[in-house]
């Protein structure tokens, strides 16, 4: 088992033991940790001396989150050593809950107003897919980046791939068709590639997408047993499985090496926005790019669903006034601090009827290739409120690496033994 099962095992032995409050602190200024990503300081260091300005009595002390390993990591650290900020805006949805068992975090619901701006902003979908197993909310939605399937338009055009390859059938087709016709290349050229560690969070980005796509948008776990053993994940696994065995896609680790869609030796990838702004600015870039969903079963029907990729808000409860720490995030989650999210990060905002609002038709006007990301919004999905869903994908990965990448097991052999595993996590079931 990966060794983030143990470690998380341990921190949260270690949490649940904590004080659910820290009464020691008295001072009215709020600590706001955020990404350490260079747009995202920008935002939340503009929202944070507004904030100040009209807040003088309240303000908003605001710092990236510091160095480590993983952010994952760091705020584990720093809930366990009493020192966690009071607003934390980069927490991935699969943790929260963990949080929420262990006690540390503000049920927001609780909170003057929050329920009647979280169901303004979000709709009836996302405000379930938010909701903790007990019935409370301690996470904001805030910002996602779904995934999509990134291609070269020059090298579709040069292999005479004219029509997108939306579904498992003819994605398999496109990718022969440009094996055959790259045989002689001096570079090898590939289709596709994606990431063969078997790391647990790698998954987000290859099978589950693809899962979500196929089975339109079901969950891996349902009242704490393990759901994903069906067609939809058996039919990923094959699919995948036949883009390794036909050599489409390269089970070499690209991480160290140059990025093969920059230096066109490969055609696709499954990616987010994040890639736009990336990609504009390389400027001896000498190829067109656009996106399209993730590719679904033949006899799919119905919308396409992918993973949302969220990072949300939440308040830990060492903080000596959760409203006024509310009050602020607000301001972060306002119809004019998500047009900030959109100007200055690139990234979405996890608002409903993103793509309609007029308060956004400008930014769309000028960036028309994020408009099919916002299209996408209502039918995005973070993962299950299920405090071991990393242990979860990692028992997904270690049988995704044996079956799909090296072909060593059937799809139905390996979903089965990651379905029984998973149940035996949950203690659904003993060996």
């Amino acid at each position: 088992m990966h060794f983030l099962k143990s470690y998380f095992i341990v921190v949260f032995l270690m949490i649940a033991t904590l004080s659910c409050k820290n009464n020691s602190v008295k001072s009215t200024t709020l600590l706001f940790w955020c990404s350490n990503n260079n747009q995202e300081i920008k935002l939340c260091t503009a929202a944070s001396n507004a904030w100040n300005l009209a807040h003088p009595q309240s303000t908003v002390h605001m710092q990236p989150i510091p160095e480590g390993q993983s952010s994952e990591e760091v705020i584990l650290a720093a809930v366990v050593g009493k020192s966690a900020p009071d607003i934390y805006a980069n927490m991935w949805q699969g943790n929260v809950e963990m949080y929420a068992h262990a006690g540390v975090l503000i049920p927001l619901d609780t909170l003057q107003g929050f329920m009647d701006f979280i169901r303004e902003r979000c709709d009836s979908n996302t405000i379930k897919e938010i909701t903790s197993s007990d019935g409370h909310i301690y996470q904001v939605p805030w910002k996602v980046n779904p995934i999509m399937t990134i291609y070269n338009k020059k090298l579709f055009a040069e292999n005479k791939i004219t029509q997108l390859p939306l579904t498992y059938s003819a994605y398999l087709k496109a990718a022969a068709d440009f094996k055959a016709n790259n045989q002689q290349a001096h570079e090898q050229k590939r289709f596709g590639y994606t990431a063969v560690k078997a790391i647990w969070y790698e998954r987000l980005f290859n099978f589950y997408p693809l899962y979500l796509a196929a089975s339109g948008g079901a969950p891996l776990i349902v009242n704490n047993k393990a759901a994903f053993n069906n067609k939809y994940a058996v039919e990923v696994f094959r699919f995948l499985q036949k883009l390794y065995s036909n050599d489409y896609f390269s089970r070499e680790n690209t991480a160290a090496s140059s990025d093969p869609f920059v230096i066109q030796t490969i055609a696709t990838k499954w990616t987010g926005p994040w890639e736009i702004s990336y990609l504009n600015n390389i400027h001896n870039r000498n190829f067109e790019f656009d996106y399209f969903p993730p590719i679904v079963p033949d006899d799919h029907t119905g919308p396409v669903f992918t993973y949302a990729d969220p990072k949300n808000i939440v308040l830990f409860n060492s903080t000596a006034n959760p409203q006024a720490a509310w009050d602020f995030v607000k301001t972060l989650v306002s119809k004019k601090g998500d047009l900030q999210l959109l100007e200055i990060t690139g990234q979405l905002p996890r608002r409903k009827m993103l793509d309609t609002d007029i308060f956004y038709a400008d930014y769309f006007k000028r960036n028309p290739m994020m408009m099919l990301f916002a299209k996408e919004i209502p039918f995005v999905k973070g993962v299950d409120n299920c405090e071991v869903i990393v242990e979860v994908l990692d028992i997904i990965s270690q049988e995704y690496e044996s079956c799909v990448i090296y072909g060593k097991k059937s799809p139905e052999s390996a979903i089965e033994a990651a379905a029984a595993a998973v149940n035996v996590l949950l203690g659904k079931e003993t060996k």
